[in-house]
Order: C-alpha cells, then sequence, then structure tokens
C-alpha cells in the first residue's frame, strides 16, 4: 500500500504462536524483537513518537497472544487480540501522523487510517484465522505447541541439572 502496510500472509502468526506457545513474557519478547527487525529492515520513520508507535507498539501489541496461552481456542483467541490490538496501535499511527495524507474521498482522517489499516489487517487476519480453523491444521498446531513446550521443559531441566554439577564439581 502506498504509506505502508501489505497483507503478508501468515506474518503475524508465527509470532502469535510463539505466545500462544510459552505465554505472554514469551510472546512480548518475540513481537518486541519483531518490531525491532521490521524496524532494522525496513524504516519509514517520520519521528520519534511515531517510530515507537508504529514499530515498537504495533508488533508488541501481537505479543497479547500470549495472554491466551493457556485458554480453550487460545490460538484464535489470542491471534484475534494480537492483531486488534496491531490495529489499534497502526489506526493512531496513521489518524496521528498520516492522517494529511487522507485522499479527498474520505471525510477524514480518522475513517482514512481505519479503511487504511483495516484493509491489510483485517485481510490477512480473516484468511489466517481461516486456516488456523481447520481441524487437521488446529490439531497440528495443538502438537506443535505440546513439543514445543516439553523440549522447552526438557532445556531448562537441563540446564538446572548442568549448573547444579557444575556448582558441585568446584
Amino acid at each position: 500500500l502506498p504509506m505502508g502496510g501489505s497483507v503478508t500472509l501468515f506474518s503475524m502468526l508465527f509470532i502469535v504462536l510463539i505466545g500462544y506457545w510459552y505465554g505472554f513474557g514469551g510472546g512480548l519478547t518475540a513481537a518486541l524483537a519483531y518490531g525491532v527487525l521490521q524496524l532494522l529492515i525496513d524504516p519509514y520513520i517520520l519521528s520519534f513518537p511515531q517510530m515507537l508507535v508504529d514499530y515498537i507498539l504495533a508488533f508488541g501489541a501481537l505479543g497479547l497472544a500470549g495472554l491466551f496461552h493457556n485458554s480453550k481456542h487460545g490460538l484464535i483467541k489470542g491471534y484475534i487480540v494480537a492483531v486488534l490490538g496491531r490495529y489499534f496501535f497502526a489506526f493512531l499511527s496513521g489518524w496521528i501522523f498520516f492522517g494529511m495524507y487522507a485522499p479527498d474521498t474520505f471525510p477524514n482522517a480518522v475513517v482514512y487510517s481505519l479503511v487504511y489499516n483495516g484493509s491489510y489487517l483485517g485481510a490477512e487476519a480473516i484468511i489466517t484465522l481461516i486456516v488456523i480453523a481447520i481441524p487437521p491444521v488446529a490439531k497440528a498446531l495443538e502438537t506443535v505447541k505440546k513439543q514445543a513446550i516439553s523440549l522447552n521443559m526438557f532445556s531448562i531441566k537441563t540446564l538446572k541439572k548442568n549448573s547444579h554439577n557444575m556448582g558441585s564439581s568446584f
């Protein structure tokens, strides 16, 4: 789209999955790191406040998915909340920082930002929700979650065991 934003199939899903698997802390960390990565790779900066809203807060909002990591249908709930969070900050940025670029066909900057940001985020969200709601996909994602959690628990136990053994050898 001319002022930024695009439908990038499943790009938000991979960040949301980390929150779904590991909870709010892990999800927020991954989302903030993704925001910083987007800032480094493809920056569009008008001002420091705009940079914070567009990159740190908007992408960071994807970490909200972690709030639903132990919830029934947590991936779908978390994905919706995360995308709505990102949409809020994208809307806010569009209204405050890019509203002056709204075409004359829109009544005001608020409507322009709602429509503009809703077009690409909504399209990606709908496509992703349809795919993750397909029963075999949902089952596969649950299986991966269980494996990720068990692998993480194994790694934590191994680290604790190794640090205990290292402490007793001195």
